[in-house]
């Protein structure tokens, strides 16, 4: 009983996979001799006049274009002001640094090179992490 259910199951497995691979690409995708250019146009009833599909296009277009009014000319520079440079935003950044502390070693004196000079010990200092990294506007900068 379990044996036929398993070569059941095989068999259909079998069929399916197969059957995936005889689809041909023409039959899937078909396309045909037409360019962007000619689809564009038939789908916006062309470019001479057109139909009430080229008519509701164009009224959609104008209605995009319409003038500004005075309250939209006074509004854009407190909109822009977030994202303009100005020497009050350049002072408080919108990307802060990410804390990237330095680590400083002690190089004990040794003999360095082919022919050993010596080197007396000194300390160097290093950051942490290898690029600098940045945090996103309004992300937490403070100490972790």
């Amino acid at each position: 009983m379990l044996r036929t259910w398993i070569d059941a199951t095989a068999v259909l497995l079998a069929a399916v996979l197969l059957g995936g691979c005889a689809t041909s690409k023409e039959k899937l995708l078909p396309h045909g001799h037409n360019t962007m250019l000619d689809i564009w146009q038939q789908e916006t009833g062309g470019g001479e006049g057109g139909g009430p599909i080229a008519r509701q296009l164009l009224d959609a277009r104008q209605g995009l274009r319409r003038p500004l009014t005075e309250a939209d000319v006074q509004a854009a520079p407190a909109v822009q002001e977030r994202y303009t440079r100005t020497a009050g935003n350049e002072i408080y950044r919108q990307f802060h640094r990410l804390p990237n502390p330095d680590l400083v070693m002690y190089v004990y004196p040794h003999l360095a090179g082919t022919d050993p000079v010596p080197v007396p010990g000194y300390s160097t200092a290093f950051p942490l992490y290898q690029r600098v990294q940045y945090a996103m506007p309004g992300e937490r900068v403070e100490d972790y």
